[in-house]
């Protein structure tokens, strides 16, 4: 029997690029020209405002993860906290969820699961860790 070391990947045309997001932050996305709404009347966009149940955040993301024509997620790192679950028990590696710095909050590397997960690749689950509080440090988030 082979092992397979590798996945491969079978995809059709190009893949378009997702954001769930401020509004501030999906405008600038769409000015881009990132936005697209297909013959079915579905958008790559999602807007959340601070009253937005979780719900229908959890719902939007459902939707684009079962897009086949969606290879990356970007999700507001505030509004990832919201749906932390969801993110969390994707595993498939297309779409791929990024998390991205809000306008009310910084970046905060040791929240988004890509970067701890990398982590803990590179260097071990605790150092990994320890390794991204060093450079949070180093770049000035975090006051000592």
């Amino acid at each position: 029997m082979a092992s397979q070391v590798g996945k491969a990947f079978r995809i059709k045309g190009t893949l378009l690029m997702a954001v769930i997001a401020d509004a501030a932050t999906v405008t600038g996305m769409l000015l881009t020209g990132m936005g697209e709404r297909n013959h079915k009347g579905q958008t790559n966009f999602f807007i959340v405002e601070k009253d937005t149940p979780t719900a229908d955040i959890e719902a939007a993301l459902e939707k684009m993860l079962d897009r086949e024509d969606i290879g990356i997620i970007l999700v507001g790192q505030s509004i990832a906290e919201r749906i932390r679950p969801k993110i969390v028990e994707h595993e498939a590696v297309i779409p791929t969820i990024l998390e991205i710095p809000s306008k009310d909050q910084p970046y905060d590397p040791e929240k988004d699961t890509v970067v701890t997960r990398a982590a803990s690749i590179l260097w071990g689950a605790d150092t990994g860790m320890q390794k991204l509080k060093e450079i949070k440090e180093a770049k000035g988030v975090v006051k000592k």
